[in-house]
């Protein structure tokens, strides 16, 4: 039976792990929560720090970026990336798609006239600046006129030096990002003070609220999940179950019938879906569907994270002896917290699951855990604590990194059609 999806290997996507160890993306969002574009968080080693290799850091970057397609990182949005004078000056970022590349300015670089006209040569390519870490110094006023965007460390600052950091800036048409915004709490006082775009998790952690239960046209699709876990399927109650639900059964066709899926033949119903693509595959659809209806109010990037979560989990499952179904399970589900505004907690309970995967997504630290866990550090650009799992678990760090890069590029066409499927 064909699989919907490419197996670990088959050339889904470039290898870039050749060179290169470490490669994060995180966020940057609107006001309204929408995807502004993604910083790319990337080192040679376990550092989490620029050290002496900035440089060669920073061309690898360029390197792998340039063969792995940028746009395949970022879905075409823009990809702010870290730069050293080397490679600003030395003309590395020449080799980036100007349209989507935005050249990050580390706040250790001196605004030398050597800079400030490499700056100004790469603002006639078509590339944006943006300067990270921004502290107001006079010296640095040339730069400040050049950015398209200026980043504020949200934990660095408090109310009061931010507060005369953006009465300086008054009058500047550059755009403000505030980092390391972790707590909706954050995010709110972020807006009040004026700043446009937002980066950190706290997206990730809605105000959760008390006392809650699951809501009651919620309830189906845990029924539904329930069902799936079944081998084999129990097909006439899962029938049943969707086709209660017809904003589900949409979804499910329009995936089942994507470029996701990559099947051959037209399908028109849950019975042909589950026949042409298999059970593990429908399971796997199902999930899909499910999990975009579960999100419905949420953030669009909490869904591309539960879908990136669930591929990477699935993917890297066969590198340390784990079942790839239940591990694409707990990716995707350690997202539902987020989306249902339940603590896990509350939540785990009625979740169908075997009792080592349900403490797995309560935060107990085992085997069942660690692709979730390497995961969430790896998000965070937590490069030490990500060894440290590899380590702990026989697992090698270029064939982890390469699942994951294989998940996003999956992630963003499930998405894509998810979306469509709304």
């Amino acid at each position: 039976m064909q699989e919907p999806l490419d197996e670990p290997g088959s050339g889904s996507s470039q290898d870039l792990t050749g060179s290169f160890r470490y490669l994060a993306r995180q966020p940057i969002l609107d006001r309204r929560s929408r995807v502004h574009g993604y910083e790319l968080l990337y080192r040679m080693g376990p550092e989490q720090a620029f050290r002496g290799d900035g440089d060669l850091a920073t061309r690898s970057m360029i390197d792998n970026a340039v063969l792995f397609g940028l746009e395949r990182l970022t879905g075409w949005l823009p990809a702010f990336v870290n730069c050293t004078m080397e490679s600003l000056t030395g003309q590395f970022v020449h080799a980036l798609p100007p349209s989507i590349s935005v050249l990050e300015l580390l706040e250790d670089l001196q605004p030398t006239p050597a800079l400030i006209a490499a700056c100004r040569t790469l603002k006639t390519m078509g590339f944006r600046l943006a300067l990270d870490d921004f502290v107001w110094k006079p010296e640095l006023g040339p730069l400040v006129e050049l950015a398209d965007y200026i980043k504020v460390d949200f934990m660095k600052l408090d109310a009061a030096e931010r507060r005369q950091l953006l009465a300086r800036l008054e009058g500047s048409t550059t755009c403000l990002i505030a980092e390391k915004v972790e707590t909706q709490e954050d995010f709110l006082q972020a807006c009040a003070e004026g700043f446009r775009l937002f980066q950190g998790y706290y997206f990730c952690r809605p105000v959760l609220l008390k006392n809650r239960r699951i809501p009651a046209n919620r309830l189906s699709h845990i029924r539904i999940l329930e069902v799936l876990q079944h081998d084999p399927i129990d097909f006439r109650l899962l029938g049943k179950l969707v086709k209660q639900e017809p904003s589900l059964t949409y979804r499910l066709l329009r995936l089942v019938n994507s470029p996701v899926c990559a099947i051959r033949q037209e399908v028109d119903s849950i019975e042909v879906a589950l026949v042409v693509v298999g059970e593990d595959a429908f399971r796997r659809m199902a999930l899909l569907a499910i999990t975009s209806e579960l999100n419905a109010d949420q953030p669009t990037e909490i869904l591309r994270m539960a879908f990136v979560r669930g591929r990477f989990c699935e993917l890297a499952a066969r590198l340390c002896a784990l079942l790839p179904a239940e591990q694409f399970l707990v990716g995707l589900l350690s997202m539902f917290p987020a989306m249902l505004r339940m603590s896990m907690e509350d939540l785990a309970p009625t979740l169908p699951l075997r009792e080592e995967i349900r403490q797995a997504l309560l935060g107990k630290v085992d085997r069942e855990q660690c692709l979730l866990q390497w995961l969430e550090c790896q998000e965070r650009g937590d490069w030490q604590a990500c060894d440290a799992i590899a380590a702990g678990n026989g697992l090698n760090t270029k064939q982890v990194m390469q699942s994951y890069l294989d998940a996003v590029v999956w992630a963003e066409a499930a998405l894509n059609t998810a979306i469509l499927a709304a």
